[in-house]
């Protein structure tokens, strides 16, 4: 299925405005969600929202957003105001600076979207994708999208640019308030470390080499209850005391003789063919029981 975009809009560089189009890059694979149930028949139960005032229940016609501006205080806004008030906005993504690829440190980085070329905006869009790969950088820019502007990187992607919107420092919480202990590291530790790494390293990450088990855990144990089967615990592992102590060579030592790694697309593999079998059977039961039985999928979010 083709991809749809969510916006158009343009890259402004300099004097050059270059006609974009944009597209999600991620998709949520949401986690399994449990419905409300009313206890005695089973039947779905659904929300209501409740007037503090006059203690009564409010439809959704009778709703109207507010901004609360002093202590319950609220100016209203009619959908047509919210949507000027998105809409205000330019659409451009005005780039600032430019700066090396690795200059933004990961814990900054927001959603990501793929920006593609928009009509008659193929020639500018490559040009400015290879030099900045011929530059090894990327692009800083400001993007007003939604009722927020964004700080935005504009990278190189593999088959074009990759738009990613960057969190401001105030919405990154500063390390340093944990009060990380600091403690000296012997060198013979130190070493083993270092082969217990090596052991163990890739050339990169393949995210086709990964699946969710702990997903399909829970699945396969709802199959289980779908067909009548009690979901069984399993005994919890105690963990180590606090106060412990522990012979960190000895256990360096271990982990480097057993902590043989597999491939992980091979691992990985294997559970996809154990899981496959099992998922025609997961729909059909879904299917057949009753309706108090329901494993939803939320939406996906922006």
């Amino acid at each position: 299925m083709a991809a749809r975009s969510i916006a158009s809009l343009s890259i402004s560089f300099g004097l050059v405005s270059i006609p974009v189009k944009v597209y999600s890059a991620t998709e949520s694979k949401s986690a399994i969600s449990f419905n409300m149930l009313h206890k005695g028949c089973g039947s779905r139960l659904r929300q209501q929202y409740i007037c503090l005032k006059e203690d009564v229940v409010v439809e959704r016609a009778d709703m109207v957003k507010g901004y609360e501006f002093e202590k319950d205080r609220y100016v209203t806004f009619t959908p047509e105001e919210l949507k000027a008030l998105e809409d205000a906005a330019e659409q451009t993504i005005d780039i600032v600076s430019f700066m090396p690829v690795g200059a933004v440190d990961p814990i900054y980085f927001d959603k990501a979207y793929y920006l593609g070329p928009d009509k008659r905006g193929a020639k500018p869009y490559n040009l400015l994708a290879e030099a900045m790969r011929e530059t090894g950088t990327c692009a800083l820019a400001k993007w007003a999208w939604k009722g927020k502007q964004y700080m935005v990187q504009i990278r190189v992607g593999d088959d074009g640019l990759i738009l990613q919107q960057l969190l401001y420092a105030d919405e990154v919480r500063d390390m340093a308030d944990l009060h990380v202990e600091r403690a000296d590291v012997a060198p013979a530790e130190l070493k083993l470390a270092q082969q217990l790494i090596e052991q163990n390293a890739v050339e990169g990450y393949d995210p086709t080499a990964y699946a969710d088990e702990e997903k399909q855990r829970i699945l396969d144990q709802i199959d289980k209850k779908i067909a009548g089967k009690k979901i069984t615990v399993a005994a919890e592992t105690p963990a180590p005391a606090g106060g412990e102590v522990i012979d960190l060579m000895e256990a360096l030592r271990k982990s480097i003789g057993s902590n043989k790694r597999q491939p992980a697309a091979k691992s990985a593999g294997k559970a996809a063919a154990k899981a496959a079998p099992e998922a025609p059977a997961r729909k059909t039961a879904r299917r057949a029981a009753a309706a108090p039985v329901e494993v939803p999928r939320r939406a996906a979010r922006k």
